[in-house]
């Protein structure tokens, strides 16, 4: 496992690769994230396919990394991210008899057995609190299982991040800086400089979006450097310099590090 565990998000649903849904969960994910100082490491949208969730779960697993899972866990045919989570941890799935507690105590005789197997859980799970509905959703290990609704996903994941995964809460986060290149320089002629920067500071990650504006002939890069504050403005500043001494080239900073804050 790294030093410091990585968080992926799997965002699950067949209506989110038809098209019929519109995934809003990363971007509130990765803000969420970033208040506590955290990065998403990566994110994968699957359909409801119990085998390829299952394989997405071991491969996190082997890697070490915190998953925050959001859909598929209700009690209908459709619903296959419970068993799914079973597989990759090699648990039976079982009734969590708090659970279940919870169910009976909000529904009572609409309680049935069918209902019931919304609290059908790996066997080992713990339940994660729904402020909304009080349905809970349930941790195995580092892997979190919440709803495909935001508005319980979210206080449900907000509370993962802040009892369960506080132990990778930044109080420096990562901070990046960026400017535009403008001129008929490709990425291509960049590379030796990128290399060169990468070499130097390699605690620190570098970004390079290339566009070209229709009506204009001259080609925009916007180049960041990303990463602990004082590592991230010396490879900036190193960035910029060897980017000065080139011809034909001009320099917009996009947020240099005396406008970080």
């Amino acid at each position: 496992m790294r030093a410091q565990q990585r968080v992926g998000l799997l965002v699950i649903g067949d209506e989110i690769l038809s098209g019929k849904r519109q995934d809003r969960h990363f971007a509130a994910v990765v803000a969420m994230l970033a208040e506590r100082g955290i990065e998403l490491a990566w994110a994968q949208v699957l359909g409801d396919d119990e085998a390829r969730i299952a394989t997405s779960l071991a491969r996190a697993g082997e890697d070490g990394d915190a998953v925050l899972s959001c859909g598929g866990i209700g009690a209908t045919p459709d619903d296959v991210t419970r068993q799914a989570a079973a597989r990759a941890g090699g648990r039976a799935l079982a009734l969590h008899e708090a659970g279940a507690a919870i169910l009976r105590d909000k529904f009572g005789d609409r309680a049935t057995p069918q209902r019931l197997r919304m609290a059908e859980f790996p066997e080992g799970a713990e339940l994660i609190p729904n402020p909304v509905n009080g349905v809970a959703g349930f941790s195995l290990g580092s892997w979190y299982f919440v709803p495909g609704f935001p508005d319980m996903a979210w206080p449900m994941l907000e509370w993962v991040l802040d009892q369960r995964l506080r132990h990778l809460h930044n109080a420096e986060p990562a901070e990046e800086y960026r400017l535009r290149v403008i001129g008929t320089t490709g990425e291509s002629d960049l590379l030796d400089l990128m290399e060169g920067l990468l070499a130097a500071h390699p605690a620190i990650r570098l970004s390079s979006l290339p566009a070209r504006h229709r009506d204009q002939e001259e080609r925009h890069i916007e180049l960041g450097v990303r990463g602990a504050a004082a590592d991230a403005a010396r490879a900036y500043r190193e960035l910029r310099d060897g980017l000065s001494v080139r011809e034909g080239l001009r320099i917009e900073e996009l947020r240099p590090p005396d406008a970080a804050g």
